[in-house]
């Protein structure tokens, strides 16, 4: 991407919209090209306030007189593209005008003592970035994703987690050895057995344990845990779904470290 510090384009067989497609459109592209796209500007401002600054700037043409008031110098370099050649690009049923596109960053080592959350092969993007809000909302710094995990930088996972990626340490597919270097409890959670949850008293800090949407933590895994925590369901339902039981569980462990 040796762009001058502001290009037009105006071909749509542009490399860099040839680029832009496979990281907008594919889960994994970003882990083979080292590059990560935010479509729409709240994941762009959310990436700014964190410190971030992206790789590249991208506008269409009917954004940029206005965009370039705010947005202009937002990144090392900036691009100018055709309306219809960005839309093209995007995975949105109603494209956004601008994006960033961002280095990956690199796997940051393991914290063993930050309140950590644990995917365990969650499959739904939007159930993986929703879970990456929760653990940012309440206080739980590092995410560890295992392997057949949804891949956390995937634009629907990006989109669902609404900015929350870049005030986590993010650790993406590892094997559950890595958590033998967690010096917190762990807290498996279960919809068949365990202490309540609003009787429980829960470890602070902790690593919470969140399983498959329809397998839930491997048995594997929960053999690990310290705690098994079920949450009261008195409607009848079996099971909840996991980014609403994570945002429950992550909700009572701060409440519980504050009270």
């Amino acid at each position: 991407m040796s762009l001058p510090e502001r290009s037009h384009i105006s071909s749509r067989d542009n490399p860099l919209l040839k680029e832009l497609r496979k990281l907008a459109q594919e889960p994994g592209a970003y882990r083979k090209l080292g590059r990560v796209w935010l479509e729409g500007d709240h994941l762009c401002r959310a990436a700014l306030v964190r410190g971030v600054r992206p790789a590249l700037a991208v506008f269409t043409e009917s954004f940029w007189p206005q965009a370039k008031v705010e947005w202009a110098g937002a990144a090392d370099k900036t691009v100018v593209v055709a309306d219809a050649l960005l839309a093209a690009v995007s995975g949105l049923e109603s494209p956004a005008p601008m994006g960033f596109v961002l280095h990956l960053p690199m796997r940051p080592d393991l914290q063993p003592d930050a309140p950590t959350v644990v995917l365990d092969r969650l499959q739904d993007a939007g159930n993986v970035g929703s879970v990456l809000r929760s653990a940012a909302a309440f206080g739980f710094t590092q995410v560890v994703a295992l392997k057949g995990t949804a891949a956390l930088w995937a634009p629907k996972v990006l989109r669902a987690g609404m900015g929350a990626h870049f005030g986590l340490r993010l650790i993406e597919g590892v094997d559950a050895e890595v958590l033998d270097g967690l010096q917190v409890p762990l807290v498996a959670t279960s919809s068949h057995h365990g202490d309540w949850l609003h009787k429980a008293v829960l470890p602070h800090p902790c690593a919470w344990l969140m399983g498959h949407e329809g397998q839930g933590v491997s048995p594997a895994l929960e053999a690990r845990a310290t705690h098994r925590i079920r949450i009261t369901q008195p409607g009848g339902e079996e099971s909840l779904n996991v980014a609403a039981a994570a945002a429950i569980c992550l909700h009572a462990s701060a409440a519980g470290a504050e009270g």
